[in-house]
């Protein structure tokens, strides 16, 4: 089993000699599409929100709004838009949040979770971040599933070991396709079918059942050849943008939690100041 730590390790000390004991984090998740942020008092998570993903300025705009103490306080991104992200990092730098120090995480911090991967130089921080939150919350076997611009499917063991899972594509991607690939198809937004229509009733109806049925279906299915493996059936958790859409009240998803990236950045900063 391998951990997930960047090479070099000067962040770990500064973060160390900034902060002796917890500080106020902002804690920041910079996506494909949009980004989620909000300020952790201690273990309490105040006003998380989101914002669409446009240029760094204009997210920073959005952080200077976060309401972040200026005294003990630290800002750390977690980003798979690593371009995005270099620029709300300078962009930080000439804000009114200038003076507080921030950090990368798989960077300047580790992502301290174990994986059992074969590999883990490619593995997304957005993939361990919530695996690292859902079981800071479980304390339990877990699969976690993110709903975002792609779907990941993800388990993580009763010793809170990452152990890897599926990625596929996200319901919009999913009807992008459709619409790019097929000269008849519509462009369509996501939005969920009604529950109680069998069948789609046209061609917009068709798509939105067949994409949501996907979704629903891969995770069905996954969490049975997860459980085969495991030998015991797991809690399961969602998070990411489409969760509630697709699985509010499905009987397959235990737990909706929008915020379990940044769950998982501030337990990340937790077990840092722990080493």
């Amino acid at each position: 089993m391998a951990e997930m730590v960047p090479d070099r390790r000067v962040g770990d000390d500064r973060y160390h000699a900034t902060m002796d004991a917890e500080p106020s984090i902002l804690a920041v998740a910079v996506g494909n599409t949009r980004t989620r942020f909000g300020v952790f008092l201690g273990d309490a998570l105040h006003h998380p929100r989101s914002a669409l993903n446009s240029t760094g300025e204009l997210l920073v705009r959005s952080l200077e709004e976060a309401e972040l103490p200026r005294e003990r306080s630290a800002i750390v991104i977690a980003s798979v838009n690593q371009r995005l992200a270099d620029e709300v990092e300078a962009g930080l730098k000439t804000s009114s949040l200038r003076g507080i120090e921030s950090y990368r995480l798989g960077r300047d911090l580790p992502i301290p979770i174990e994986n059992a991967l074969e590999d883990d130089s490619t593995v997304g921080a957005d993939r361990l971040l919530v695996a690292l939150g859902a079981y800071a919350r479980a304390s339990q076997a877990c699969v976690v599933v993110d709903a975002g611009t792609a779907i990941t499917v993800d388990f993580v063991d009763g010793a809170g070991v990452f152990q890897g899972g599926a990625i596929l594509p996200g319901v919009q991607m999913m009807l992008d396709s459709l619409h790019s690939g097929t000269s008849a198809l519509p462009k369509l937004v996501f939005q969920p079918p009604a529950m109680e229509e069998a069948f789609g009733k046209d061609t917009r109806r068709a798509m939105l059942l067949g994409v949501a049925a996907a979704a629903r279906g891969a995770v069905r299915m996954l969490l049975d050849r997860y459980a085969e493996a495991y030998e015991a059936y797991p809690q399961v958790i969602a998070t990411g943008g489409d969760a509630a859409a697709l699985f509010e009240g499905d009987g397959i998803v235990e737990h909706i939690s929008p915020d379990l990236q940044l769950v998982g950045i501030r337990e990340a900063c937790r077990r840092v100041l722990e080493t």
